[in-house]
């Protein structure tokens, strides 16, 4: 699958095997929804730049309330402007907030 991106310097930061994950905004069951691996390069479309990226949804989404508990997540962008734009960024500690509430063997296999 592809997920369109917005123009940005951060594009030249993405790559074929990195971690990424679906973050859900909006009032009914705002948080982290799927985990997943970007699988390419991003691409131009009609449409705008797209990326292509394998997600697993997560049987238990992570809320954003947990992750607003959660100091490593203080200064996250994705928490602090949640009507951004795509793509956000997380640093390893804050990726790591997020995994440390996911139950990981109840997902279908996927590229950490």
């Amino acid at each position: 699958m592809t997920r369109c991106v917005r123009a940005s310097y951060r594009l030249d930061l993405m790559a074929d095997g990195q971690p990424c994950l679906l973050w859900l905004s909006g009032r009914t069951g705002p948080g982290v929804h799927a985990l997943g691996t970007v699988t390419g390069p991003v691409a131009a479309t009609c449409d705008g730049p797209a990326v292509p990226i394998r997600l697993v949804l997560l049987p238990d989404p992570v809320p954003r309330n947990d992750l607003l508990a959660d100091p490593r997540m203080r200064d996250a962008e994705v928490l602090r402007m949640p009507a951004g734009s795509n793509p956000s960024w997380l640093s390893a500690g804050q990726f790591a907030a997020v995994l440390d509430r996911v139950d990981t063997d109840r997902l279908e296999p996927w590229d950490r």
